[in-house]
């Protein structure tokens, strides 16, 4: 594969460490990095990345000939202005989800990909840097489970409160808890239904823990219903202190001939480390640790712009992931302490 360059904009979530070393590891080179402040990732980015220089100005990056793809982290209301710049500088661009925060903001990209050719791709980490979703995607693949009719999604995490900023509090920036963590759930449901569209048949978001936060949102959950399957997804930002991993991440696969359980981050009171996969079908009850499944995301994505082409993701997966997400936010009932 040709040497792909890329460049950063935006380190205010930590999620960028992961977009950038995928990138590296698939032998991409990074030319430069710019962010506005010094938000609190900034210390374990250099720390991760030395070599890597600082830029002054993001139009640095922006007007570099030699660079193929930006990479976006910026906080989640402006990830959308900052991505439509970088397609209309001629850069395909990775961006952390959510990628957007408003259904305009959504038509606004989608406008911008049109008009520009570029790619827009958010890194659904969840699935792009889980080797267990490698293996249940193969099981999938492999008819384990028959056909698949429903997922459960659940992604809880650790709220960390002393290292947040003020952003993280303001509903407005980070676009809600639907629109921010369940995104991931809805690419699952989606990807693993093989479903292209799909309906919000109800929807909640909550703060039942902080009143003092009014503006964080520590519990949602969605039901939602294609022409493939059926979903339910529940995140939140309850993960206790004991656990010893940011959140007990699972996704249960639901087919009509057997079941896959992926525990992503750990197997509380089991076995030790990440990535386990669990399939029960008519004839088999196995465990796998999918650990060392080879990802593919950043190596298909670093191949989509060199040859111009969808393996990574689809381009409209990726805009309807965002478009439900977006709409289970502005649907959604609000309880507890949240302002109406």
């Amino acid at each position: 594969m040709s040497s792909l360059t890329v460049g950063v904009i935006g380190i205010d979530h930590r999620h960028i460490f992961g977009q950038l070393q995928g990138m590296l590891d698939v032998g991409a080179t990074c030319k430069g990095w710019w962010t506005e402040g010094d938000p609190q990732p900034v210390e374990g980015f250099v720390k991760r990345f030395p070599d890597v220089p600082r830029v002054a100005d993001r139009r640095t990056l922006l007007d570099d000939p030699e660079i193929d793809l930006i990479l976006l982290a910026d906080i989640p209301v402006r990830r959308a202005d900052r991505a439509i710049e970088a397609m209309r500088a001629g850069k395909d661009v990775m961006t952390d989800k959510p990628g957007c925060t408003t259904l305009d903001q959504l038509a606004a990209i989608k406008q911008a990909v049109t008009e520009t050719g570029r790619i827009w791709s958010i890194d659904f980490s969840e699935r792009f840097e889980v080797p267990a979703n490698q293996k249940a995607a193969e099981l999938v693949a492999d008819g384990a489970i028959g056909q698949v009719i429903q997922t459960v999604g659940l992604g809880p995490h650790r709220l960390n409160r002393p290292t947040r900023p003020d952003w993280f509090f303001d509903e407005a920036a980070y676009g809600g808890i639907l629109c921010d963590i369940a995104s991931h759930q809805i690419d699952q449901f989606l990807f693993f239904t093989g479903s292209d569209d799909a309906e919000i048949v109800a929807s909640s978001v909550g703060n039942f823990a902080h009143p003092d936060d009014p503006g964080l949102q520590d519990f949602g959950e969605v039901l939602l219903r294609s022409d493939r399957g059926n979903g339910y997804i529940r995140v939140d930002w309850y993960t206790p202190d004991a656990l010893p991993t940011w959140g007990d991440g699972r996704l249960t696969i639901l087919g009509t001939e057997g079941t896959i359980e992926m525990r992503k981050y750990v197997d509380v009171c089991g076995r030790d480390g990440t990535d386990h996969v669990f399939l029960v079908n008519g004839g088999r009850c196995e465990y796998f640790d999918a650990s060392g499944e080879k990802l593919t995301y950043f190596e298909r994505l670093a191949a989509d712009v060199r040859d111009r082409t969808e393996t990574a993701m689809s381009q409209t997966h990726c805009f309807k992931v965002m478009e439900l997400a977006l709409k289970a936010q502005a649907q959604a009932v609000r309880l507890g302490h949240l302002r109406n």
